[in-house]
């Protein structure tokens, strides 16, 4: 068998398009334009690239981007007042917190403070209350499972009455995918590092979602014939063949689960693109709930 192979790049690119339009219809029909915040705290590496990546994206879908940097001393009342001043500000929809944070920062309570209607990265614990409850619907959805749910649409993934198996329990993954996925009518089963038998949970999923944080962990013989892999992470694998001494994979082992699996993810270009490509999505639809309040 050789996996159907889930395109994020091109499905992040069509998402992307759908937003741009929308937002240059907006600003026709009303002269508004939708504006994402970002706050950054310190200068870690990684999180300064994810952020100026937004930016760009931004920038490509028409979106007003308001960049704020704080140093990694900040402190827990300069870093909520910045976000309370984003609240009121009225050219900003969106506002999204790089985390991590420093250690000496209470994450929960900065996300607390951030305006329901503003928290497109969807963390906000009312909108995650919202999410675990049947019968609710949050505002905004964390990006990266929403971003899993429309690749398992677009592939034509079948989630109803289907075994869904999650590996990993990260409040930003693994939880709130497996909560989407039982809105989906799945059976959703969390697997994480103290499960036993892991091999065998996954061998009974027609849907696997690895988001553990483990380089190829998960392998071909572990994959039931047919099941949609979706691979969440993305680790640094040496390789004396590349330029740069390593190559990026997912916590997936590629090769020998496409040999066995209905569709997969590659990583780069499954996941990782439609994660902004679904934060432009939820500025834009906070720039709608604003203007309907005006």
């Amino acid at each position: 068998m050789s996996a159907q192979i889930i395109d994020g790049k091109a499905i992040a690119a069509k998402v992307r398009e759908e937003v741009r339009q929308a937002v240059a219809k907006m600003k026709a029909d009303t002269g508004y334009v939708p504006g994402l915040a970002t706050v950054l705290v310190g200068d870690d590496t990684a999180s300064s690239t994810y952020v100026r990546m937004k930016q760009k994206a931004c920038a490509e879908a028409g979106i007003h981007s308001f960049g704020h940097t704080l140093p990694g001393s900040a402190t827990q009342a300069e870093i909520e007042g910045l976000v309370a001043q984003l609240n009121d500000d009225p050219t900003v929809n969106g506002i999204l917190v790089q985390l991590p944070l420093p250690d000496h920062i209470d994450e929960e309570a900065v996300l607390n403070t951030i305006d329901l209607e503003k928290d497109v990265d969807g963390f906000h614990p009312v909108n995650i209350g919202r999410l675990a409850m049947k019968g609710r619907d949050p505002l905004f959805v964390p990006c990266t499972p929403a971003g899993c749910m429309r690749l398992l649409k677009e592939a034509g993934v079948e989630t109803s009455g289907a075994e869904a198996v999650i590996v990993g329990r990260s409040n930003i993954v693994g939880l709130p995918m497996a909560m989407l996925l039982q809105k989906a009518n799945a059976t959703v089963t969390i697997c994480h590092s103290r499960t036993k038998d892991l091999a065998g949970h996954v061998r009974r999923a027609d849907i696997v979602v690895a988001a553990i944080g483990r380089t190829e962990m998960i392998t071909g013989d572990m994959i039931k014939p047919g099941a949609a892999v979706i691979d969440v992470g993305i680790n640094r694998k040496e390789d004396a063949s590349k330029k740069r001494g390593y190559r990026l994979v997912g916590d997936v082992a590629y090769e020998s689960a496409a040999a066995v699996a209905g569709a997969i993810t590659p990583v780069p270009g499954g996941v990782g693109p439609m994660t902004i490509a679904l934060l432009m999505e939820n500025t834009y639809r906070a720039a709608e709930i604003a203007l309907s309040k005006k």
